[in-house]
């Protein structure tokens, strides 16, 4: 937990120190607006009225958005162009379509040439508001909130994927006993977990610790390795836990555990992530890099990916993963859409975590759907 605060207030420090020092050309009060907000949008081939969900409907049974296969088709820039995405791992499942982009040649069809650059959040988003990288696929986590609140123009501008609904990735406790799942009381446990204050989960952890009488100020948290979170909910050492895909499966069904909610269905809690390189500079190059991404949704994850045994093979070579460990989990839904009011719950959960600064940021400094609706020709 320590070691995550202060990777989380490092991270801060420096955006804040780098926009006191001038290295942002602009402050919070003088911010332009991205200039994608202005360009024209045509209709695009493929990408009909199922293109685009409206942001306000926050049902877990939306349908997310979709294209024919192999839509929308490229339209190469008229100069290649570089691009730096940096990414926490890999390896992790919901990085696939990133993956496949770039192997199946996606990127290179809109004349980008794409690296992806494992960094850790903390470490990439200092460079992301500096140029030095393009994009970050991560989420808005309190360390971008600060950042933005710092002066730098840092945007949400796709989603990654909402859960399954068979998917149990979430809140787990290990039940006292004469506790049932529907009596147990979440005030004063301790949590076990990789990630610590600051992150997105605190937004579907504080929903869940409501429903059973705690709070994000009620627990105390314990920061583990991945390898170490469910051995210390199994051996006592933690009495909850936030256990990700396929961990979950090791006390699914099995006495004494209870899960308790995970991410709500149909709302993604992250994505990409653009810096003033892609929002400003050259917003060709960003509307090609989302439009790869989305017809690469559309052609591979549209449905249910982990039907096809010849994707899953591929797919896990190309993850480097165990292809049982794959199968062992409901796919995710891919979905790059951004919900209506989703930084807004998101800064509410932080601020009852403690690491927000400041007043909540309006979705206008925090959001910018505009690139992809255009690359599926959606008019707002």
């Amino acid at each position: 937990m320590r070691k995550h605060t202060c990777a989380l207030a490092a991270a801060t420090a420096v955006l804040l120190t780098v926009s006191a020092c001038g290295g942002s050309p602009y402050d919070s009060d003088t911010q332009p607006k991205t200039n994608a907000g202005d360009r024209t949008i045509s209709p695009v081939e493929g990408c009909g009225d199922t293109a685009w969900t409206d942001p306000a409907d926050l049902s877990p049974t939306r349908e997310p958005a979709r294209c024919q296969q192999g839509a929308p088709p490229a339209q190469p820039l008229a100069e290649p162009r570089k691009v730096t995405i940096a990414t926490g791992t890999l390896s992790a499942e919901y990085v696939a379509p990133l993956q496949v982009a770039l192997d199946k040649g996606e990127f290179k069809k809109e004349g980008l040439d794409v690296t992806l650059k494992v960094l850790p959040t903390p470490d990439a988003l200092p460079l992301l508001a500096k140029g030095d990288i393009d994009a970050v696929w991560a989420a808005p986590e309190a360390a971008v909130m600060n950042g933005i609140r710092g002066g730098f123009d840092i945007k949400w501008v796709a989603g990654n994927f909402s859960p399954d609904p068979e998917s149990k990735s979430g809140l787990w406790v290990r039940l006292k006993d004469g506790e049932t799942a529907s009596t147990v009381s979440m005030a004063g446990r301790k949590l076990g977990t990789m990630i610590g204050k600051g992150s997105v989960i605190a937004y579907p952890m504080e929903k869940a610790l409501e429903r059973h009488g705690g709070a994000l100020d009620k627990i105390t948290y314990q920061q583990l390795g991945s390898a170490d979170v469910l051995t210390a909910l199994q051996n006592g050492g933690v009495d909850s836990a936030w256990l990700l895909d396929p961990v979950w499966r090791k006390v699914d069904d099995k006495p004494g555990y209870a899960f308790l909610g995970g991410q709500p269905a149909g709302e993604p809690l992250g994505g990409m992530l653009y810096g003033r390189s892609l929002l400003q500079d050259d917003v060709d190059a960003g509307v090609a890099v989302l439009r790869a991404y989305i017809r690469t949704v559309n052609s591979y994850f549209a449905t249910d990916y982990k039907h096809d045994e010849a994707f899953v093979t591929y797919l896990a070579k190309l993850l480097k993963t165990d292809r049982a460990i794959l199968e062992s989990t409901p796919p995710l839904r891919m979905d790059w859409e951004i919900r209506k009011g989703t930084t807004d719950r998101l800064q509410a959960a932080y601020r009852a975590q403690g690491v927000l600064e400041g007043e909540a940021l309006p979705e206008s400094r925090t959001v910018d759907r505009s690139l992809y609706e255009e690359a599926v020709g959606h008019t707002p």
